[in-house]
């Protein structure tokens, strides 16, 4: 194989993204229902067929369920919905309404995601014994679907949110507490609907799949508490920075004043649950793909697997220390595939970026430290400037990482096609990356400490924006090694 390109790697992880594209794992989900015979999927059963929803795959969802409706002979009158979607993401389907909730890179919720929440618990509400709820649910759908609690606006909502986001909350803590402070979350969707049948079609962003978790878990039972709710905000010392309607609400609930979360969804007349949930794409075969996709290029792979989790910096930082240890045993140019979700824990005065850019500048800032210490990223004449050497080092980091950086490559992006509130999706991190941010002087440490890696790859160049993808499974990291370059003897 030649030299390793950026190509390699976004070919790598556009395949593992396009595995979980709606448009294929939707329709063959349904039609592999229908073939075994499955009751719940006899759609001449049902009266209506109601669907709605939220997320950053909501709208392909829609327009792949339209599809596969049609394909099973429903009539489209039977049908109707509304699914609340990024608004990059709106297009005109025939029953199925799109509702622009909020823009890209605006990930928090709205006002125009909490007037869809209104229109949707409405629908859900209004449903007669006979139909069917159609629920998608994909990534992203806790803040496109924002119905607060009474007594708690919307901007107050958001502000406990934000504060959760700084202190590098964990997904299931930050949902925990915002499933009680919302009308919708945490089952309460799916305990206000009274027709026949749930079927929640869930596209996945959590690492394990909880129910409960993903997109706050609007029509599945919740097991954390009001007591779980206020603990994530003790453990952090939020209770004196929320807004007092907030802890007033949640106190309220530790004594019993206002209704928990259901612990359990009703059964139907029939005695079965009133609500099936079924995941049709996860990180998992993302990473499959991908892995498939990597031995097409002719790649040894070797998968780390979808429960990849933790401080993002430590992450990166252990996963170049690891890259430096293989390329020294590896026969064959490897990619190193990873999946999951890390966390970033932020200052109140930060810069622009988001958790995969982050973890691209650790990557870069750590492996460039790496070098230096195997005296290959400082020319030699330099070295032997001293105090001179030192100044530029700090300068810049690293200067030319020469061999040493030569068969490294790590792409590490959201398969969604957002980091953070930017319009990428993630950066590259590899010899020409540090190469650039020599020649313009730019100081990764300074950088890392502002979390400000949206401004250090743009300026070099190293940025990936390959725009929304309509689909949600968490990150996709690709790192690619070759085998160092034996010296040959004099």
């Amino acid at each position: 194989m030649s030299a390793l390109t950026r190509a390699h790697a976004e070919t790598i992880w556009r395949a593992g993204v396009q595995a979980v594209q709606p448009q294929f794992c939707l329709p063959r989900f349904i039609s592999q229902h229908i073939e075994r015979g499955d009751p719940r999927f006899d759609f001449s059963r049902y009266a209506r067929i109601l669907v709605v929803g939220a997320g950053k795959a909501g709208a392909a969802m829609s327009a792949a369920l339209e599809q596969a409706l049609a394909d099973a002979g429903v009539d489209s009158s039977r049908i109707q919905g509304w699914v609340n979607v990024p608004s990059e993401t709106v297009r005109p389907l025939k029953r199925i309404h799109l509702h622009p909730a909020r823009p890209m890179g605006v990930n928090e919720p709205t006002p125009e995601a909490m007037f869809g929440a209104q229109r949707i618990l409405e629908i859900v509400q209004a449903a007669g014994p006979d139909d069917l709820l159609i629920c998608l649910i994909s990534g992203g759908g806790s803040a496109l679907l924002p119905l607060p609690a009474e007594g708690i606006s919307l901007a107050e909502k958001q502000q406990v949110v934000r504060l959760l986001h700084r202190c590098g909350a964990t997904i299931r803590e930050m949902n925990a507490v915002r499933k009680h402070l919302s009308r919708v979350k945490g089952g309460r969707l799916a305990e206000r609907f009274a027709g026949r049948l749930c079927l929640t079609l869930i596209i996945s962003d959590v690492i394990g799949d909880p129910l409960d978790v993903i997109a706050s878990g609007p029509t599945a039972p919740d097991p954390t508490t009001y007591a779980d709710a206020w603990a994530v905000l003790e453990k952090y010392h939020l209770l004196a920075e929320v807004p007092g309607s907030v802890r007033d609400h949640l106190q309220r609930g530790l004594r019993g004043e206002v209704p928990e979360t259901p612990k359990q969804l009703p059964l139907g007349p029939d005695g079965q649950p009133r609500v099936a949930h079924f995941i049709l794409a996860s990180n998992r075969q993302a990473l499959e793909a991908a892995a498939q996709s990597a031995a097409s290029l002719g790649f040894e792979v070797l998968s780390l697997g979808p429960y990849i989790e933790g401080e993002t910096r430590q992450v990166a930082e252990e996963l170049a220390q690891q890259a430096d240890c293989w390329r020294h045993t590896i026969a064959r140019p490897t990619a190193v595939l990873s999946g999951g979700e890390t966390t970033v824990t932020l200052p109140p005065n930060h810069g622009k970026g988001g958790r995969n850019q982050e973890f691209a500048l650790a990557f870069l800032h750590r492996f460039s430290a790496i070098a230096q210490e195997h005296g290959s990223s400082v020319p030699r004449d330099q070295q032997e400037r001293g105090a001179s050497a030192t100044r530029d080092r700090q300068k810049c980091e690293a200067a030319d990482a020469g061999d040493y950086w030569e068969g490294i490559l790590l792409l590490a992006a959201g398969t969604d096609g957002e980091d953070g509130p930017t319009d990428a999706a993630g950066a590259f991190a590899d010899a020409e990356a540090l190469k650039q941010a020599q020649t313009q002087g730019l100081d990764m440490t300074d950088f890392l400490a502002r979390h400000d890696a949206y401004t250090f790859f743009d300026r070099i160049g190293a940025l990936f924006r390959p725009g929304l993808t309509e689909t949600n499974v968490m990150d996709l990291r690709v790192l690619l090694l070759q085998p160092p370059v034996q010296e040959q003897p004099a």
